[in-house]
């Protein structure tokens, strides 16, 4: 009886103590450092300034470098505003809190427009800078930002009221030329590709062999993905197949079985055809009985689908429409034994190597293929999609439209490359908006001339609200940063020029800071894209002003020194 007492006593005491440990915090939490107002924002504005004064340096025509050590990847050297702050982190906590949400700034528009990050960090600054003043001052803050939003949505329709359509190969040059660092070499390259391939072609930039910059134009749909076995290939020097006039076949699934392949090769051969198959896979049996086709003289090469999952299907959607076969899936309910030739398509020549295949000239219906290039427009366009999802998007376009073209960036060293590599993809994301909506005069003379416009907005809206009028003030003044920045990288007084332009009335003077003269800005070919300058400023003015609203700042306390 003791002995049971004894072991239930013991038993207790174990669970009491198991219970007591499980309420032990399994996480340690760690006490926070809070600043609050004028304090808080004076600490997030040296962080901002920290930021802005890096890569406002590479802004404009005589715009600066800037080295960057990337740590195991080695130093490099670059002009492109969004690579500069994305090097940036500070040690002080408080002040790396407003590097980083400038930061966000030149991310953001770079993934909108893909241009324009130092324009941005520009604005956020001056924006960031005349809140904190005002709101030190004595000012309503969240009226401040009632006053920047208002003053915002009016300078955006300024731009797009005075927005200049693209309508030459001279005018895409020239904005190209503008957005890398005036290098005509480039703008003539990216206006030569845009030529081929047209406005909704894909052109991608990679790392040349050569010390010269080049571009490579492939007219029709290209994938990557080559041919399954080198056996197919009809030129063994080129390493590749060449076809004239053939079908092709393009499966969604996997090709397992031998014998379901039988019907149409045989067909295929009594046409006395060529044939191309496009299936997710070709597995060992039906790939060997294909390859032993093509020793005995039919002519037949086998590639994978490209792509995975969702994209996969809509590639090869894609592919079947441009070549006007029909898809063979189980969705359709159709078996490979029973297709026929009428369900083939064709192209009028098609190129197989080991890294890729191009269709040259399919035999699909325009209407079908104009149907479905609107559909993946469509998709662009849709609110809410992500930068992948416009990217794979943008390249089936160019896929379906027909035209792909691949600059080849040249350089003598490999940060040669790095740096000019920045700057062209700078120059195609600026005349891809350039297209999309228009172009204004360049060297920040358009933002300059919408600040005058703002006099009036500003006048009504204090009359009703001081404090939203010192909101549409501060973007008066802050959107004249760009070409002072501008004129100042160049050697020139910035504040001086920019009075003298605001003195005379055509909204398309500006300043070439490039050789220091006064001039019309359209007609000298010194241009910035609409998109590009306008998300610049939203992108800008909605960080800056959730920065001057900010009352509090939270961060981890520094452990205390042992």
């Amino acid at each position: 009886m003791l002995s049971q007492i004894a072991n239930t006593y013991s038993r207790s005491n174990h669970l009491s103590h198991v219970q007591t440990r499980s309420r032990t915090p399994l996480f340690r939490t760690y006490a926070k450092d809070i600043r609050f107002g004028t304090d808080a924002r004076s600490q997030m504005l040296r962080g901002v300034d920290k930021i802005a004064n890096a890569v406002q340096v590479t802004l404009g025509p005589k715009g600066r470098n800037v080295a960057i050590d990337d740590g195991y990847r080695g130093a490099k050297i670059t002009k492109d505003g969004v690579t500069v702050a994305k090097a940036i982190e500070l040690e002080d906590p408080f002040e790396n809190m407003g590097a980083q949400l400038t930061k966000n700034v030149a991310s953001r528009t770079n993934d909108v427009a893909g241009d324009g990050t130092t324009t941005a960090t520009v604005l956020a600054r001056a924006i960031f800078t005349e809140g904190c003043k005002s709101v030190a001052a004595g000012m309503n803050p969240m009226d401040l930002k009632r006053g920047i939003d208002l003053a915002v949505d009016h300078v955006v329709k300024f731009l797009e009221q005075n927005a200049k359509q693209i309508t030459s190969n001279g005018e895409i040059e020239q904005v190209a030329t503008i957005s890398a660092n005036n290098d005509q070499s480039i703008g003539r390259l990216l206006a030569l590709a845009m030529e081929k391939v047209g406005k909704n072609g894909v052109i991608t930039v990679t790392d040349g062999k050569g010390i010269e910059n080049e571009v490579q134009i492939t007219e029709g749909m290209k994938f990557d993905e080559g041919a399954l076995s080198r056996y197919f290939y009809t030129d063994l020097k080129a390493q590749n197949c060449v076809m004239e006039d053939p079908l092709i076949l393009v499966h969604e699934e996997k090709i397992s079985s031998a014998f379901s392949l039988i019907p149409i090769l045989e067909k295929v051969a009594k046409a006395k055809r060529r044939l191309l198959i496009i299936a997710e896979n070709v597995e060992s049996d039906p790939l060997s009985m294909l390859i032993f086709n093509r020793t005995r003289g039919l002519e037949v090469v086998a590639v994978k689908a490209p792509g995975f999952g969702d994209n996969r299907t809509n590639s090869l959607t894609d592919i079947a429409i441009i070549t006007g076969a029909k898809l063979i899936s189980k969705s359709e309910d159709m078996k490979l034994e029973d297709i026929d030739l009428k369900d083939l398509g064709s192209a009028k020549r098609i190129v197989v190597d080991k890294d890729g295949t191009i269709i040259q000239g399919g035999g699909g219906l325009k209407e079908d293929i104009e149907a479905r290039a609107q559909a993946i427009k469509n998709g662009i366009a849709e609110p809410g999609a992500n930068s992948y999802t416009i990217e794979m998007l943008e390249k089936r376009l160019g896929q379906v439209s027909g035209g792909i073209a691949v600059v080849k960036v040249g350089g003598s060293s490999e940060v040669e490359v790095g740096e000019r590599k920045d700057r062209i993809v700078d120059a195609l994301n600026a005349t891809k908006a350039a297209i999309a909506e228009g172009i204004v005069a360049g060297g920040g003379a358009a933002l300059l001339y919408a600040s005058q416009s703002l006099e009036t907005l500003k006048n009504e809206v204090k009359a009703k609200n001081f404090d939203q009028g010192i909101g549409v003030q501060i973007i008066q003044d802050a959107i004249r940063a760009p070409s002072k920045v501008i004129a100042s990288n160049a050697g020139y007084e910035g504040s001086v020029i920019a009075e003298k332009l605001l003195s005379q009335k055509s909204l398309t003077y500006g300043y070439n800071a490039l050789i220091g003269e006064y001039t019309d800005m359209i007609k000298s070919g010194i241009i910035d894209p609409v998109k590009v300058v306008r998300t610049a400023l939203v992108d800008a003015a909605s960080i800056a002003s959730l920065l001057t609203t900010s009352e509090a700042m939270i961060v981890d306390a520094k452990a205390p020194s042992a």
